[in-house]
């Protein structure tokens, strides 16, 4: 406690000048999910804007029932893990989200696997499928970028799929933070 996340983490978490974390990401594995970020970068207070795909892309977020389970574990895990949601976003086969850590030691990582899970685990219990692909995709928003502008990314998402006109009726959109005018409002 009291240590600040740069000596938390090697100076790897922050870069010098306080222009926002460094993405640290092994290049020498072989993998078949999404590369992530290092596990340390995701304790503090950063932003992350996040997509995870629903197992192989199947629209379960089309049923109101899942996406409204989904959304109510999404909201409870991250008041537990002190995590704001900034803004979500839930399309037939994805969602995006941005998260930010509100406490210095608050675990992004952590928080995302645990809604992961509790998400997947409410979601089998009822279907009998998986939810969830595996991995997902994460991006640090540096110290200079506008949270609302990235919201703005996750607000228009609907119209731009030509799903919905007006984002305000989109009944799978939202924040802890902002309203949904306000969401709306950073669209102008």
């Amino acid at each position: 406690a009291g240590l600040s996340c740069a000596d938390r983490h090697g100076g790897l978490c922050c870069q010098a000048g306080g222009s926002g974390p460094r993405v640290a990401r092994r290049s020498d594995v072989p993998h078949r999910r999404p590369l992530q970020l290092a596990p340390a970068l995701s304790v503090c207070p950063h932003r992350i804007f996040l997509t995870m795909c629903t197992f192989e892309r199947t629209e379960h977020f089309i049923d109101a029932t899942t996406a409204d389970i989904v959304v109510v574990e999404l909201l409870r895990t991250a008041e537990a893990y002190r995590v704001e949601i900034l803004a979500y976003c839930l399309m037939p086969g994805h969602v995006h989200l941005l998260i930010e850590g509100l406490a210095a030691d608050s675990d992004l990582l952590k928080f995302i696997r645990m809604f992961r899970q509790r998400s997947g685990h409410s979601h089998r219990s009822r279907q009998s499928s998986r939810l969830w692909q595996e991995g997902f995709v994460d991006t640090f928003l540096r110290a200079d970028e506008i949270s609302l502008d990235v919201a703005q990314y996750i607000v228009a998402n609907p119209v731009r799929a030509g799903r919905w006109q007006d984002p305000r009726t989109y009944r799978h959109l939202g924040s802890s933070r902002y309203t949904i005018d306000e969401l709306v409002e950073s669209l102008a």
